[in-house]
């Protein structure tokens, strides 16, 4: 017998690199027929309507952020429109959206409601009948790392993953310093867990499996995980002309391109030295990076005679590009990304030889595992105190993995082709929605 259609609400965290990858998983849920409302800030959501592939079944539900002291600007509604330091007050705007979240699930009526960061939200849900799923985009690691520390056991699924000193303090500080409302990260995703019906992770066992059976053995909840929820391919066809022109004039694989995400960014001088690391390869290289702190575009960011000494063979843009069809240009032959969620599984999913330069807890985990644990990529060395890289420790990562003679690159280069041979495995990301459907229709029986 055909399972009843379900509707799903959902309210992620307001970054452009948590909402994408909801709205992802709501196109794979649409697919089997099920109707999605997306909590969505008013003024963005015309930036996600492209991604929405099922408009009959996904409705972007408007949210309206409020001012909360210490928010700027005032008309911020994402991580995009503010500066990092002043996330935690969007965290407290978001919290101040509960009566009307509340209002929403009482006119739409959803069966289950996700949710990130909003640990409030189970209990506002379960008074109204309504079931609520945490679902996190990524951190399966970082959530048994957190598990093994309050619990301490034998148990721990990969004892080659560590965090040096300065990240056990960026770690630690995780529990105390406020993300909003007096409430730290740590205490949103634990609040959250507990209180929620079900737990879910964009993930699969086939990669992540032992962490999911240490998770759901050490906190006595069932994890449910969605696959690896792949991005459709880019809808624009052809890479724009400027970008496909100039790549074109290198040789196959010779280019490094590098890029951060559209929420990181670089201290003056840690961007300096990324610079000048990709300048010292004497590669090809296309950066896609935010400018730095206290700058206005990327040039005021730039070593001195930088631009003229690598003029013909480096670009430094501080602008959108379109990474997927960047990654699959035949000249690219190297990705140094930050490890975001997103832009990891677009990584894992490209021909290119793969360096990782991580800058908050849950990205350093992803580059400890795929670095470290699986080897399919190379780790840019850091300050075992400070946490800084330097230009050599950025040039010797990318020669690790471009010099084609060596033993490192002949390695990452098949346990990359692996996991995209996994990834990319017949049936498995239809297998994994499948289930995952099941194990939602469980919920509400």
């Amino acid at each position: 017998m055909e399972e009843a259609r379900m509707h799903i609400a959902m309210y992620p965290w307001l970054a452009f690199g948590h909402i994408s990858p909801f709205v992802l998983l709501a196109n794979k849920l649409a697919q089997r027929g099920h109707r999605i409302s997306i909590f969505i800030p008013t003024r963005t959501q015309s930036k996600l309507q492209h991604m929405n592939l099922h408009p009959h079944l996904i409705t972007f539900i408007p949210i309206t952020v409020p001012h909360v002291e210490g928010l700027v600007p005032r008309s911020a509604e994402t991580t995009s429109d503010v500066d990092p330091s002043r996330s935690p007050f969007l965290m407290a705007a978001m919290d101040h959206t509960q009566k009307q979240v509340e209002d929403l699930l009482i006119q739409l009526k959803p069966n289950i409601v996700f949710f990130d960061f909003t640990h409030w939200l189970p209990d506002l849900a379960r008074p109204l009948g309504i079931k609520s799923v945490q679902y996190w985009i990524s951190g399966l690691v970082m959530t048994a790392y957190a598990i093994s520390r309050a619990i301490p056991s034998d148990g721990f699924p990969d004892k080659s993953i560590r965090l040096h000193k300065h990240e056990e303090k960026m770690f630690e500080m995780m529990k105390k310093i406020d993300s909003g409302s007096g409430v730290s990260f740590l205490a949103r995703h634990t609040l959250g867990a507990r209180s929620a019906d079900a737990i879910a992770y964009r993930s699969c066992r086939e990669i992540d499996g032992p962490f999911a059976d240490y998770v759901e053995k050490m906190s006595g909840r069932r994890i449910l995980l969605t696959g690896p929820v792949i991005p459709p391919e880019a809808q624009t066809s052809t890479l724009e002309p400027k970008w496909d022109h100039w790549l074109a004039g290198f040789k196959h694989d010779s280019v490094i391109y590098c890029a951060f995400g559209s929420e990181c960014v670089l201290e003056v001088s840690q961007f300096k030295e990324l610079l000048l690391g990709l300048e010292l390869s004497g590669m090809p290289f296309f950066a896609a990076v935010k400018p730095p702190k206290g700058c206005d575009s990327v040039e005021a960011g730039f070593p001195e005679g930088f631009e003229e000494r690598v003029r013909g063979r480096g670009i430094v843009h501080g602008g959108w590009v379109q990474q997927q069809l960047i990654l699959k240009h035949p000249s690219v032959g190297c990705f140094i990304t930050h490890c975001g969620a997103s832009s990891m599984l677009e990584a894992l999913l490209s021909h290119c030889q793969l360096v990782f330069l991580p800058s908050i807890p849950d990205q350093t985990f992803i580059a400890r595992m795929y670095g470290q644990s699986l080897r399919a990529g190379v780790e840019v060395k850091k300050g075992e105190e400070d946490g800084l890289f330097t230009k050599e420790s950025v040039c010797e990562a990318v020669k690790s993995v471009m010099d084609e003679e060596s033993e490192i690159a002949k390695e990452v280069r098949e346990n990359h082709a692996k996991l995209k041979n996994i990834l990319l495995r017949d049936n498995l990301e239809f297998n994994y929605i499948d289930n995952f459907c099941h194990q939602l229709q469980d919920l509400l029986k």
